[in-house]
């Protein structure tokens, strides 16, 4: 219906706005368009948004949106004045992903560096940031399965059961294939998982079934969590990536806020 060259390099992000009416996108060229969608015309752009290449584009509210680029900075722009409201400085390598908790007005990333930010919109500062992982963070979702765990996938290509307080992981609980894990999500009924790599396949696991081995999870008399990783081999070779361990090392002890608090208000 509509083909539009709207920048001079890859087309990295592209963002629906304006009820439908426009798509907005972003580009290492460090240009973000705006393009009618019926005409294909430019409606805006904003050249030199960034100082790196834009990786990543959300939507925020009908008025604002967040934008991430290739050196780990978060900016938020108001697109009916045109205009960058919020700046972070969040991270030190490329931004992955990023969403948006409506109700705490809060920015949660994830980086090639390794680390998991919080960016508070009201405070305009980072409020947390998690310890630096061995392998990259390619994406984040909400998926807090309830009060007190969370599901996450990672670079190893296992799927966790993660504990919120205090933060833990409770055990794996699937491995997609040989490959990272790029995405998750829920079914609308959350009766399923949905999880994407670069196997070309989408795979759908039953939450109940995946999840009664949890329920083999036990603690101790001293409190301590016992749990049978017997099941999977994890692969916990650092040498894979080196640049994640020196990082880690060079800022052990310094990530914003601490671990035990780190989702606690989210």
């Amino acid at each position: 219906m509509l083909e539009v060259h709207a920048h001079t390099e890859s087309c990295r992000a592209a963002r629906f706005i304006n009820g439908g009416r426009a798509i907005l996108t972003g580009s290492p060229d460090c240009l973000i368009l705006a393009t009618d969608v019926e005409t294909g015309s430019t409606i805006a752009r904003l050249d030199d948004a960034h100082e790196a290449a834009i990786n990543r584009l959300i939507n925020l509210t009908e008025s604002t949106v967040a934008s991430g680029d290739d050196e780990g900075c978060i900016k938020v722009w108001d697109i009916r004045e045109r205009s960058c409201c919020n700046s972070f400085n969040a991270h030190e390598d490329y931004i992955s992903d990023i969403t948006f908790v409506s109700d705490a007005m809060k920015l949660l990333a994830t980086s090639g560096d390794g680390t998991l930010s919080v960016c508070n919109l009201r405070r305009n500062k980072v409020q947390a940031q998690s310890e630096f992982s061995e392998d990259e963070l390619l994406s984040v979702v909400l998926m807090k399965l309830d009060e007190d765990r969370i599901i996450t996938g990672s670079e190893n290509r296992i799927i966790n059961l993660v504990g919120i307080l205090p933060n833990r992981v409770i055990q794996p609980i699937a491995e997609h294939s040989e490959y990272p894990v790029e995405c998750l999500a829920f079914s609308h009924d959350r009766k399923f998982l949905g999880s994407i790599s670069h196997d070309q396949m989408l795979k759908l696991w039953d939450l109940d079934n995946i999840l009664q081995g949890s329920g083999n999870t036990q603690s101790n008399e001293a409190g301590a969590v016992d749990s049978d990783d017997d099941a999977m081999d994890l692969d916990d070779d650092p040498s894979k990536n080196s640049k994640g361990n020196k990082r880690k090392n060079a800022n052990n002890g310094n990530a914003l806020g601490g671990s035990n608090n780190f989702f606690s208000d989210l």
